[in-house]
């Protein structure tokens, strides 16, 4: 086996998917949305993610394409226990939404498109937008608009995680208006779901054993297990228990 030849290609990979993503810096960058070329009727893909199930890792749920996720199943457990301790935890462990469009930076059009992933008040705003029928299809690539996007750091917005806002161009433009780049950027788009690893069911069960039991695993561990460590814990290890090992 040439090792240094699987090497460089898991280095291509990464660096592929690294590449697909933009996220945007302090201060105004201008973005187009484009028609998303595996969903042609919808350019917004809705994902859920586990942030704090492993350190310094992101989980995609299976939740995300309709099926059963256990860490969820869990926390609908703990939830419905009627202790509000218990009920705390369970809205911890679950997993949160986070929505992809892909988009093209202005002034980087060589680059192609990239995936931007925001939350639920940016969210809410595009599709306000688009409601409007004033606005309509923002990511038509030919009566489209552009989205001046701002990114206030955490110290100019006075917060922990800094803020995002988002302003339409009143102007109705091309997407490009050279027609080989055009074809390219509608034809050529990476597809958001093969540049996640989705777990399996039995991966996540383990994933979440080893969170509430972090003395148990042998990846080194952050300050997030701390939850466990309470007068509850126990309780919460035998519900676990009785759900999956019953």
């Amino acid at each position: 086996m040439d090792l240094d030849a699987i090497k460089s290609r898991l280095n291509q990979l990464q660096s592929t998917t690294t590449n697909s993503f933009w996220k945007p810096q302090p201060g105004k960058s201008q973005i187009r949305i484009v028609p998303y070329l595996h969903n042609k009727s919808n350019p917004f893909s809705e994902l859920f993610f586990h942030y704090s199930l492993v350190p310094n890792k992101t989980v995609l749920s299976p939740l995300s394409f309709g099926r059963p996720d256990p860490v969820q199943q869990f926390a609908d457990k703990l939830k419905g226990s009627g202790n509000k301790d218990e009920w705390i935890q369970g809205k911890r462990i679950e997993p949160k939404m986070r929505t992809f469009v892909p988009v093209i930076v202005r002034g980087e059009e060589s680059e192609g498109v990239k995936f931007w992933g925001f939350g639920k008040t940016v969210y809410q705003e595009l599709l306000g937008i688009i409601a409007d029928p004033d606005y309509g299809d923002i990511s038509d690539s030919t009566t489209g608009r552009d989205i001046v996007v701002e990114r206030q750091t955490p110290a100019e917005a006075g917060n922990q995680y800094g803020k995002t806002t988002i302003r339409v161009k009143p102007n109705q433009t091309n997407l490009s208006d050279d027609s080989t780049t055009l074809q390219k950027l509608l034809e050529t788009q990476p597809n958001l779901t093969e540049l996640y690893n989705e777990p399996t069911y039995d991966e996540l069960k383990e994933h979440l054993s080893g969170f509430l039991n972090p003395q148990d695993s042998s990846t080194e561990t952050t300050s997030e297990p701390e939850m466990v460590a309470t007068e509850k814990s126990s309780n919460v290890e035998d519900d676990f228990d009785k759900l999956f090992n019953s």
